[in-house]
C-alpha cells in the first residue's frame, strides 16, 4: 500500500481502556461507490497515495490501514439536548477508525459516520443518508474555506442501501463518510464519567487531553490541570463560535455531545447559512423556540462549558473552573470582531472603539436592508477599495440611504488586509459561492432525480476558489 513517507499512526486514545468506548465492526455493505476524496487532507496524514480501489478498501470497507491494528471503536458519552440531559449516548453510527499525526506532530483522529451499528445505536440503523453525507461535505469545506476550524470531510463513499427517514423523501441513498479532526472528546464525554461517579475515569481524560492537545499544560496538576484544560477548551470555543457567526453558519443542535475539546466544527446536522443578517434565523426545523438560532450561538457555548466545568468538579476547584470559563466572554468578543475584520479583508483600526462601532453599525445595516449575507461580504472585501466595484454590482441598491452611510462613514478608519487579492478571479465575479438552503437542495435535486454530479463538483470548485482568494 503506498503510503508516503509521513504517514505515522499513533493510536493514542485506544490505550485510555474499556470504559471509554466499546469495539465494533463496520457493517458489510453492498456497494462503495467513491464519491470524494480530500486530497489535501489525505496529503496532511500520508494517504494521498493511495489507489481509489485501496482508498475505498479502508474507507468503505474498513480493512486495516498498515500499522493500525487496534479494532473500530464506538466512544462513550453522554450530553445535554436542547438542555436535557441524556444518558442513553454514544457513538450510533460511527466509530473511532484510528489516529496519525499529521506534518505538524498534531494528532488527528479518522472518524467514520454511518459506518453502521453499535452498541449506542438504540433504535437507529447506524446508517447516514447520501444526502446528509453531501451536505457534510461542503459544509465542512466552505467553513475551512473561510478560516472557520472545522473537521474535514475525508471521505465520502455511497454504499447501496435504500434508508427511511423521516426527513427526507424515502427510501433513500446511502453512505459512509469518514472525518478527519484533532479530536472525537466531547463535553459530554466528560459528563458521562461524571454522571456514573468515576472521578479516576475523569483524571485520566483530562490527563489524556492535556497530553495530546494542549501540552503546555503538563507542568500542573489536580485541580490547576483541570480548570487549565477547561480554559483551553474555552479559548478554543470561542474562536470557533467566531468563526461560525462572521461566516453565517448555524449548527442547528449544539448539545453538549456535539462539542469537542479541540473547538472543531463536527457533528453536523440541520445546518444552514444565513440568506441574510437575522439573529432569530434556526437551522433545525424542531427548534421551536430558537434555542440554537444563529444570534443565540454564542450563549449556547458558553452554556455548554458550564456544563463541561460542572463535569470536572469531583476532580476540581469550583472557584478556578469557573473562572476558566470566564475567560470565554471575553476571548469570544474579539474573535468574533477578528473573523469579522477577516471576512471583510480589513486591518483592526488604530483604536479599537472605532472596530466594535463599525461592525454594530454594518449589523445593523445589514439587518434593516436584508442585502444578502454572502453577497454583502462578497461586495465589500477590502472595504474603500472595493467601493467602485459594489456601487456598480448587483446589489447596488442597497448601498444607499441613512443606514448604508451610516456603516459607510466608518470606512476610512480601516486599511485593507493584503489589498492585492482582490485582484483574484474570485473578486472579479459578481456573485460569491453561497450555500444558502435553496442551492444546496437545488444540487441535491440533480443528484437524486439523475445522478447528476455537476452542481456538486462545481459548488466545491467554487469553494475552493474562494478559499484561494482568502489565502
Amino acid at each position: 500500500m503506498p503510503v508516503s513517507d509521513t504517514y505515522l499512526p499513533d493510536p493514542q486514545f485506544f490505550g485510555l481502556g474499556p470504559e471509554f468506548a466499546d469495539p465494533v465492526e463496520a457493517a458489510a455493505f453492498p456497494m462503495q461507490r467513491l464519491i470524494w476524496r480530500d486530497q489535501r487532507a489525505a496529503a496532511s496524514v500520508g494517504l494521498e497515495n493511495l489507489t481509489d480501489a485501496e482508498w475505498v478498501a479502508h474507507f468503505g470497507r474498513f480493512e486495516t490501514l498498515p500499522n493500525m491494528a487496534q479494532p473500530p471503536l464506538a466512544m462513550r458519552y453522554h450530553g445535554h439536548q436542547f438542555r436535557t440531559y441524556n444518558p442513553q449516548l454514544g457513538d450510533g453510527r460511527g466509530f473511532l477508525f484510528g489516529q496519525l499525526r499529521d506534518q505538524a506532530g498534531r494528532l488527528l483522529d479518522l472518524g467514520t459516520k454511518g459506518s453502521g451499528q453499535t452498541p449506542w445505536s438504540r433504535q437507529g440503523d447506524g446508517r447516514l443518508t447520501l444526502k446528509g453525507g453531501v451536505r457534510e461535505v461542503l459544509a465542512a469545506r466552505m467553513l475551512e474555506a473561510q478560516g472557520v476550524n472545522t473537521s474535514k470531510a475525508l471521505s465520502l463513499i455511497e454504499t447501496g442501501e435504500n434508508l427511511i427517514r423521516s426527513d427526507e423523501p424515502s427510501p433513500t441513498r446511502s453512505a459512509v463518510l469518514v472525518r478527519l479532526q484533532h479530536s472525537h472528546v466531547r463535553f459530554g464525554t466528560f459528563q458521562r464519567h461524571a454522571f456514573l461517579d468515576a472521578p479516576e475515569r475523569l483524571s485520566a481524560l483530562v490527563d489524556h487531553c492535556v497530553a495530546v492537545y494542549y501540552p503546555h499544560l503538563q507542568d500542573l496538576e489536580g485541580p490547576a490541570r483541570a480548570a487549565g484544560l477547561v480554559r483551553e477548551v474555552a479559548l478554543a470555543t470561542a474562536d470557533m463560535v467566531a468563526g461560525w457567526m462572521a461566516a453565517g453558519f448555524v449548527h442547528g443542535v449544539l448539545n453538549t455531545d456535539n462539542m469537542n475539546v479541540t473547538g472543531e466544527s463536527f457533528d453536523y446536522g440541520p445546518w444552514r447559512f444565513l440568506p441574510v443578517a437575522d439573529g432569530n434565523f434556526t437551522a433545525a426545523y424542531f427548534d421551536q423556540t430558537g434555542l440554537y438560532a444563529y444570534g443565540r450561538q454564542p450563549e449556547a457555548g458558553l452554556w455548554n462549558l458550564k456544563q463541561l466545568a460542572g463535569a470536572l468538579t469531583p476532580i476540581g476547584e469550583l472557584e478556578s473552573l469557573t473562572e476558566a470559563v470566564r475567560a470565554y466572554p471575553p476571548a469570544f468578543a474579539l474573535a468574533q470582531q477578528a473573523a469579522l475584520l477577516r471576512r471583510l479583508g480589513l486591518q483592526f483600526a488604530t483604536e479599537a472603539e472605532d472596530n466594535r462601532n463599525m461592525l454594530d453599525a454594518m449589523f445593523a445595516f445589514m439587518a434593516r436592508s436584508g442585502v444578502s449575507w454572502d453577497g454583502f461580504f462578497h461586495d465589500w472585501f477590502g472595504g474603500l477599495a472595493s467601493e467602485t466595484r459594489a456601487k456598480a454590482g448587483p446589489r447596488a441598491t442597497f448601498y444607499q440611504g441613512d443606514d448604508f452611510l451610516a456603516w459607510f462613514t466608518w470606512l476610512d478608519r480601516f486599511q485593507s488586509e493584503r489589498r492585492e487579492r482582490l485582484k483574484h478571479p474570485y473578486f472579479q465575479a459578481a456573485e460569491p459561492v453561497s450555500l444558502v438552503i435553496e442551492e444546496v437542495e437545488a444540487l441535491w435535486a440533480k443528484i437524486a432525480e439523475d445522478d447528476d454530479w455537476s452542481g456538486f463538483h462545481q459548488k466545491l470548485a467554487d469553494i475552493t476558489s474562494l478559499r484561494e482568494a482568502l489565502a
